[in-house]
C-alpha cells in the first residue's frame, strides 16, 4: 500500500506557526512572546526570528509591499504572509531566496488553501526581483518609516534627544538582541563564565559596555544549555537591569520588598546581595508569572530566602506582606517599554499617548501606595524599562512635590544605545531624616 502524501516540511511548519502568530497579533493585539510555548521547541527558535523580524519592520514592510500591491488581500492570512515573506526577503538574508518565496506561499496555501498562493507568489517574486531599489527607495524614506517606528516616538525623541541620537534609538531597536549573561555577588565573575563557555565551544564575548559583569551569547544559542545554567551560576538579563539593583544597595541581612517582581531577574540579583540571613519577598499581580518567579528562585537557590506572593503594588499593604516594614522596596513598574523595544519588538505598536497617561497613573499609585511601606531610614527604587520623561522623571518630580519629607537620594539613566545597553531609568528615594 501507497504511503499517503508527506505533509509540510519543517521550514513550511515553522512558517505556518509564524503567520498564525502574526495574524493573532495583527487581529487582537496578543503578545508575541507568550505564544512561542505552543510551538515545538524544535521549530521554536527559527519561528521567533521569523516573527520577531517582522514585527519589528512591519512598517517598512509594508510600505514596501504596497508598490506591488494592486488590491488588498482577500484572505484572512495572505497580509501576515505576505509581511513574512518581505521580511524574509528584506531583513534576513541567511534565508534562502527560495524558501522565503516558496516556503512561505506552502504555508499560506496550507492556512488559506490553494486561492491566494498564486497572487502571493507574484507579489514576493516580483519583491525579489526588484529589491535593491525597494530597498533604495527605503532608505531615501523618512526615519519613522524606514526604521519603522510610530511617527509619535520619533517626533518626541526628536524633540527631546536630537534628530541623531533619535535616529540612533531606532536603530537600535531594529537590532536582533542576542542574550546577555551578567554574573552575580558570590558567583563566577564574567571572565569565569567566559572562559566556561568558550572552553564549551560557545562563541561568547565581554560585552563591549559592562565587560566586568556582563558576556554576550551568540544570537540562537540555547542559553539552557550553558555550563551552569542549571546551578544558577549567572542570569539572562541585559546589564541595565543593574542600574535598579545597584542604586536599591541592598545588603546581607536587610528585608526587601521586591514589589513587581515577575519574570524575576532583578529579585534574583537583589536575593545575592541580601545573603543567608536576608528576606525577600518577590510580588506580583498576575498570578501566571508566579509560577516562573518561584522557578527563578529556586534555581538560584534563593527559595528559602525569598517569599513570592501575589499581590497589587497599588493596594497591597504591610499586613499582606508580613506586617514588617521593609529596609529596601524596588518598584518596577509596568512602563511603556519604550526603552527596551529591542527585545519587546511589539511594544513600539502598542505606544500612544492615551496609553503613556495611563499608565504614569498606574505608577504614580504604585509609588505612592509602597511609600507607606518603608521603614524608617529605608530606600526605595523606583524604576522602569522606558525612556519617555513623563514616566521617569516626571512621576519621580510629582512624587517629591507632594511629599517634601522624601529627597531623590541618587538617580540613572540609560538612553539606547548608552554603554550598548537597553534604556533604563532608577531613582532612589528616601525619607529625609527626622521626618514623620
Amino acid at each position: 500500500m501507497n504511503a499517503g502524501p508527506a505533509g509540510p516540511d519543517a521550514g513550511t511548519r515553522t512558517r505556518i506557526d509564524a503567520i498564525r502568530i502574526l495574524k493573532r497579533w495583527a487581529d487582537a493585539g496578543d503578545f508575541p512572546d507568550r505564544m512561542f510555548g505552543e510551538i515545538p521547541a524544535a521549530r521554536r527558535g527559527f519561528a521567533m526570528d521569523l516573527v520577531y523580524a517582522t514585527v519589528r519592520n512591519a512598517r517598512a514592510l509594508d510600505a514596501a509591499l504596497r508598490t506591488f500591491l494592486a488590491r488588498e488581500p482577500e484572505h484572512p492570512h495572505a497580509m501576515p504572509a505576505l509581511l513574512l515573506g518581505a521580511a524574509q526577503i528584506l531583513k534576513m538574508p541567511d534565508v534562502a531566496e527560495h524558501a522565503a518565496v516558496f516556503s512561505t506561499v506552502e504555508a499560506l496555501k496550507a492556512l488559506d488553501g490553494p486561492r491566494p498562493c498564486g497572487f502571493a507568489n507574484g507579489v514576493l517574486r516580483n519583491l525579489l526581483r526588484n529589491r535593491e531599489t525597494v530597498l533604495r527607495d527605503l532608505a531615501a524614506a523618512p526615519l519613522a518609516v524606514r526604521e519603522s517606528h510610530p511617527d509619535a516616538q520619533v517626533a518626541r525623541w526628536t524633540e527631546r534627544f536630537g534628530a541623531e541620537r533619535a535616529e540612533a534609538i531606532c536603530k537600535w531597536d531594529n537590532e536582533p538582541a542576542s542574550p546577555t549573561v551578567l554574573s552575580l555577588p558570590g558567583r563566577p565573575a564574567a571572565p569565569q563564565l567566559l572562559a566556561s563557555f568558550l572552553e564549551a565551544g560557545v562563541a561568547a564575548t565581554r560585552h563591549p559596555g559592562v565587560p566586568e559583569r556582563a558576556v554576550v551569547i551568540p544570537h540562537g544559542s540555547h542559553v539552557d544549555r550553558l555550563p551552569g545554567f542549571e546551578d544558577g551560576m549567572f542570569s539572562i538579563q541585559d546589564p541595565a537591569t543593574l542600574e535598579a539593583v545597584r542604586l536599591l544597595d541592598a545588603r546581607p541581612g536587610m528585608r526587601a520588598l521586591d514589589a513587581c517582581a515577575a519574570p524575576g531577574g532583578k529579585s534574583v540579583q537583589i536575593a545575592a546581595r541580601l545573603g543567608a540571613g536576608g528576606e525577600l519577598v518577590a510580588a506580583d499581580c498576575w498570578r501566571d508569572r508566579l509560577a516562573p518567579l518561584r522557578e527563578n528562585l529556586r534555581r538560584f537557590g534563593f527559595g528559602d530566602r525569598a517569599r513570592v506572593v501575589l499581590a497589587d503594588a497599588k493596594r497591597v499593604r504591610l499586613a499582606d506582606l508580613g506586617g514588617r516594614p521593609f529596609d529596601r522596596i524596588l518598584a518596577d513598574v509596568p512602563c511603556s517599554n519604550t526603552g527596551v523595544q529591542r527585545r519587546r519588538a511589539d511594544a513600539r505598536w502598542r505606544f500612544d499617548p492615551a496609553r503613556l497617561a495611563t499608565l504614569v497613573q498606574v505608577q504614580e499609585a504604585i509609588l505612592e501606595n509602597l511609600a507607606g511601606l518603608l521603614a524608617p531610614g529605608g530606600r526605595l527604587v523606583y524604576s522602569t524599562c522606558s525612556i519617555e520623561d513623563e514616566e521617569n522623571g516626571g512621576v519621580v518630580a510629582g512624587f517629591l512635590a507632594r511629599h517634601p519629607d522624601w529627597r531623590l537620594a541618587d538617580k540613572a539613566a540609560l538612553v539606547p544605545p548608552d554603554r550598548f545597553c537597553d534604556g533604563a531609568f532608577a531613582a532612589a528615594l528616601e525619607r529625609r531624616a527626622g521626618a514623620r
